[in-house]
């Protein structure tokens, strides 16, 4: 029997079953959605069970209101093979009239929306699962939570033991489930088996529209380029096209890069608008990020080594996996994650914005006390731009490091420095 890793998303599931009817968790191909929801499930029906694929599918267009017989909460798994048990859930939540009835999960690739009448609205609510954050897959031990840091708990204790090799192995391997629970070896070819799928057939399968293999490749990799950067489509139309060759256009490469959202491979930031003192313009454009980073170290075919080799590209691929754990620890709090870049080139790496209207400003850094004070010193001048009068004063200051051993509050600004391998929810 395979182990199951408790997730962060154990405790929101078990929140919106408890206020809803029913509920969908959407996210990566093979990030544990079926999982976690067969763990918090009380029955299960399986619609891609070989040995009952063809009986249950014709059920679902018979009678559909008799696979969702079973104990409550039942898992019904690969819903989307039968789009019309959408229909028949919101119908059975609306007869039953209690909470906590379905859990919904499949394939990243949506179902025919033809054949999906009503929006669920009221009835099913939706869960974004990501893949594992580091402290869910036992890399961090969490010792610096997040929540606390937003309950004002800033005197910090904490060591953290990942090493530049370590998190080189960790951001190639990214965070999904088998690979966590898998060898080093076989965990690093994960990934690559993954950007082999999704290039060759789900970003087809997504909206049905055929699309070139060796194309998707190239989008990828040029996407990496601008990792943590405010990119735009033509930039990547023209990268493609700039060894000589015509480039495709960029409506084509915007249809590519719409599948590839709608997959969750891609997860670019929104930009994090606030009130400021000047009048300084906001760049709105969203920045580059993948829902892993292990994608990207696949898409161009390296390693833990070359990243060693290259602290550059190992730094923006770093982003990426602290944006990930980031977006992980604050929607389990009721918040986003969001990126600030002004027309000045005044930026912050991650804002972390709650509900409740509370905020923290985030700087990333692979390493580095000259990093860090760089870090620090963008804080410090970002929060003397906002108009605290309207929005108040940031819960905290934090420069997230990758390799630092300890975490530690600064005594002449008050930024906290926290080695990511001791961050948690």
């Amino acid at each position: 029997m395979k182990r199951y890793l408790p997730r962060i998303a154990d405790s929101i599931l078990r929140e919106k079953l408890e206020a809803l009817g029913a509920v969908l968790i959407t996210g990566a191909k093979w990030c544990g959605k079926s999982s976690t929801g067969e763990h918090a499930s009380a029955s299960t029906v399986r619609m891609d069970d070989p040995s009952q694929e063809e009986q249950n599918l014709r059920m679902a267009k018979i009678e559909p209101l008799r696979l969702l017989e079973g104990a409550t909460p039942r898992l019904i798994d690969e819903w989307q093979l039968a789009p019309k048990l959408w229909d028949a859930v919101r119908y059975e939540v609306d007869r039953r009239d209690e909470a906590g009835q379905f859990i919904l999960t499949g394939s990243a690739v949506p179902p025919n929306r033809d054949e999906v009448h009503h929006s669920g609205t009221g009835r099913i609510t939706r869960m974004r699962m990501r893949p594992m954050s580091l402290w869910e897959s036992g890399e961090s031990n969490g010792q610096v939570s997040l929540s606390s840091l937003f309950a004002g708990q800033h005197d910090l204790s904490a060591t953290a033991d990942i090493d530049l090799d370590g998190l080189a192995f960790l951001i190639a391997r990214g965070g999904w489930p088998r690979a966590v629970t898998s060898s080093p070896s076989a965990a690093l070819q994960l990934a690559p088996a993954y950007l082999e799928a999704i290039v060759q057939e789900d970003i087809s399968r997504v909206d049905g529209v055929s699309r070139n293999t060796a194309l998707a490749q190239k989008i990828l990799r040029s996407y990496t380029r601008s990792i943590g950067a405010a990119g735009r489509i033509s930039q990547i139309a023209g990268d493609i096209g700039s060894n000589g060759s015509c480039g495709p256009s960029i409506p084509t490469v915007s249809s590519y890069m719409t599948a590839l959202r709608e997959i969750f491979v891609l997860e670019p930031s929104p930009c994090w608008n606030t009130n400021l003192r000047s009048r300084t313009a906001i760049r709105s454009a969203d920045t580059f990020y993948f829902t892993d980073p292990s994608i990207g170290v696949a898409a161009l075919d390296i390693g833990p080594n070359d990243l060693i080799n290259d602290l550059k590209t190992m730094g923006l691929f770093f982003e990426n996996l602290a944006v990930r754990d980031l977006r992980v620890y604050t929607e389990a709090l009721g918040g986003s994650v969001f990126h600030y870049r002004d027309k000045t080139g005044m930026e912050v790496d991650a804002v972390l914005h709650l509900r409740n209207g509370r905020y923290a400003l985030v700087e990333i850094k692979l390493g580095g006390t000259g990093a860090i004070d760089q870090g620090a010193a963008s804080l410090t001048k970002m929060v003397s731009k906002i108009d605290v009068s309207k929005v108040g004063q940031p819960a905290f200051l934090m420069v997230l490091t990758g390799v630092g051993r300890y975490a530690y509050r600064r005594p002449d600004d008050g930024v906290l420095v926290v080695p990511i391998g001791a961050l948690g929810r």
